[in-house]
């Protein structure tokens, strides 16, 4: 029996299904409208901006480095490309050491360039790519092109490098730049320069190059670079030039730093020459120096620990971070302070009998039996210790103190490199903070004694010796010591003076700096003067220091032989000058660590650099032999005399102690 069709029915529901279908194709219309207006409509202008960020690609343009330069053009710090092997840890599809093998293949990769590597990578962030090798030839990044594919976080940049052309030269003065490091990274992250660090690698790390970090450096700039769906740059829709770093013109004159950074030879020490003047430093020598071109691309380990653990300390800046003791070199000053004071006269004398009595220590001079009659010309000529103990009983260390402030001893010069250290002039106040007991606190008749005659607590660094000397030979007069003397504007080459004028004056009488003056040239010029030897036949006339400083102290009744004691214990040498005297050129102060004494080996120093500076002469090859340091404790200055030792009394339990480094 055939059923019986309810079509009414079957209707129904294909009218309910049909009904059902409708809405929900209504519904999904509806939704899909309502997104629309949501993506094109509502947030059209966001998407549209996000949209145009995938399609543009803001680039930074690196500036180039401002050049650093002499007094007279010669090229000290330059820049050069070259092509850099880079690696992206992040983006790499196998292990690191896996790349790297595979990769020198086809570049040659050293031990060096490895453990270099590594030392940047643990510097690094993750996602930002390090060098493996820099300065690839055409050769090498040609056959690195061709199998690039198979290195994905693997690309061959083309860099601006740094170079320093005259390598260990004025090293301490220039520094270097090295790979921006994370603590670098987060402290431009926290400053406004941000933004201007995109892109770079590189920051000042040491000397001119970090002082003048922001000169240098530049103004970077942007390209906007449109790209396809897979990254590829397509075309340039914009770009804004990078504005290059600022140039330096330093005050140095570099043939005259080759000079003495020649004449050092083998030894230890450091030489600041100023023009009095301006304040221009004209050398500046710390030796030894290194070769700040290691630094460039990241120092390898070795070469490192090379420097790092040198007993030289190469890698110390000692002009600016060195403190001595002054020795003698400290008498013209204390001589000038006791004419300004009204302790002494030019024409009152003294009879030395070689040694000072100050209850019951005994100051000794170093020539046996004494000088005879000394007044103050004569004290400085053949350097009298025992002149300067009694001239330091009666002014007292505060008024030693007072006086020396101003002329920059214990007192940054606020020179233009970082980490100036200040040294110590000593006072009673000093002593009181210094020291904890009460004992130690105390002030004592010693402690002046010492001090007086350059020894004791004195501590200072060559600059401020350098400086001190500048001011005397400037009458006064103080101009704040410098290594830029020009900024030059990198597009316009407009040109600013860093130090356009004087900073203070020292009230002082020009009769007794003249007094002082006088003296100082008969160090150089009379029989007797403890630096006569040095200036023979010189060609013009020049006012001169010597001194010598313990770097240990000598037990009592013992008589100090340089022979017998190791090098590195020996007296400090040192020696400063003003030339030519009656319209000084140039001032400087020479410090040879272990040199003994001052005549013997710090003088000749100087007498090379003021030959040069003042007459163009070179040291010829006979002028240049140096004195080995066995033979420097047997270069008296003049028949009959000793140099002075910075003196240290006898016995010496409540003195002041020896100097040290």
């Amino acid at each position: 029996m055939n059923e019986i069709k309810n079509t009414e029915r079957e209707l129904h529901f294909f009218r309910l299904r049909l009904t059902a279908l409708g809405a929900l194709v209504f519904i999904c219309f509806s939704l899909l409208l309502a997104r629309f207006i949501w993506l094109q409509v509502i947030k059209h202008s966001d998407y549209a901006a996000q949209a145009e960020d995938n399609r543009i690609a803001v680039v930074p343009i690196v500036p180039n480095r401002g050049l650093i330069m002499d007094r007279n053009g010669v090229v000290l710090a330059r820049n050069y490309s070259a092509y850099t092997l880079e690696i992206t840890p992040s983006k790499l599809n196998l292990d690191l050491d896996s790349v790297i093998d595979e990769l020198s293949k086809l570049v040659t990769v050293d031990i060096k360039d490895r453990k270099r590597f590594r030392k940047l990578l643990e510097e690094s962030k993750n996602f930002e790519s390090v060098p493996l090798r820099t300065r690839l030839s055409d050769e090498e990044v040609a056959r690195f092109t061709a199998q690039r594919f198979r290195f994905p976080g693997v690309e061959v940049q083309a860099r601006l490098f740094r170079q320093y052309p005259l390598g260990e030269v004025a090293s301490h003065v220039i520094g270097y730049i090295g790979r921006i490091n994370q603590a670098e990274a987060k402290a431009i992250d926290d400053t406004d320069d941000a933004a201007n660090y995109s892109g770079t690698d590189h920051i000042g790390k040491e000397g001119l190059e970090k002082s003048y970090e922001k000169q240098l450096h530049g103004v970077t700039g942007y390209e906007e670079v449109e790209v396809s769906a897979g990254g590829r740059a397509m075309r340039t829709l914009s770009r804004t030039a990078a504005v290059p770093g600022n140039n330096l013109i330093l005050s140095i004159d570099i043939e005259l730093q080759k000079v003495v950074e020649e004449a050092f030879g083998e030894w230890r020490g450091a030489m600041v020459a100023i023009d009095p003047a301006t304040g221009d430093i004209l050398a500046y020598v710390s030796r030894p120096g290194y070769d700040p071109n290691l630094f460039v691309d990241g120092i390898d380990q070795q070469s490192w620990n090379d420097l790092n653990t040198s007993l030289d300390r190469p890698m110390v800046n000692r002009p600016l971070s060195g403190t001595y003791a002054p020795g003698s070199t400290f008498k013209p000053f204390m001589a000038l302070a006791a004419l300004e004071l009204g302790k002494r006269t030019p024409s009152q004398s003294i009879l030395d009998p070689g040694f000072m009595i100050l209850g019951d220590h005994t100051f000794r001079d170093d020539v046996v039996g004494g000088h005879g009659m000394v007044n103050m010309h004569k004290s400085i000529v053949v350097s009298c210790n025992t002149y300067y103990y009694y001239l330091g009983r009666d002014m007292g260390i505060d008024s030693i103190h007072d006086f020396m402030k101003p002329f920059g001893f214990g007192q940054v010069t606020g020179i233009d490199l970082d980490n100036e250290k200040t040294g110590v002039l000593p006072s009673q106040a000093w002593k009181r903070a210094r020291f904890k007991t009460a004992q130690q606190q105390k002030w004592v008749g010693g402690d002046t004694i010492s001090v007086s005659n350059g020894s004791g607590f004195n501590s200072y660094t060559p600059l401020q010796i350098a400086n001190a000397v500048s001011i005397l030979a400037n009458n006064g007069v103080v101009m704040k010591p410098h290594l830029v003397k020009i900024i030059e504007d990198g597009v316009t080459r407009a040109r600013t003076l860093t130090v356009p004028k004087e900073s203070y004056r020292i009230p002082l009488k020009q009769s007794n700096i003249d007094i002082i003056k006088s003296a100082m040239v008969g160090v150089t010029s009379e029989v007797g003067g403890t630096a006569l030897n040095a200036f023979v036949g010189a060609g013009y006339t020049v006012g001169g220091k010597t001194g010598t400083a313990q770097v240990i102290a000598i037990k009592a009744g013992e008589k100090y032989h340089a022979n017998q004691i190791a090098e590195r214990l020996r007296d400090n040498a040192l020696f400063t000058a003003f030339a030519p005297a009656d319209k000084p050129r140039i001032a400087l102060a020479v410090v040879v660590e272990n040199g003994g004494f001052g005549a013997g080996v710090a003088a000749p120093i100087a007498r090379k650099a003021l030959d040069f500076y003042l007459l163009h002469k070179r040291p010829n090859e006979k002028e240049t032999t140096k004195v080995p340091k066995e033979d420097a404790d047997s270069l008296a200055p003049v028949e009959g005399y000793e140099e002075e030792r910075g003196g240290a009394p006898e016995p010496k339990p409540e003195a002041a102690p020896a100097n040290k480094k």
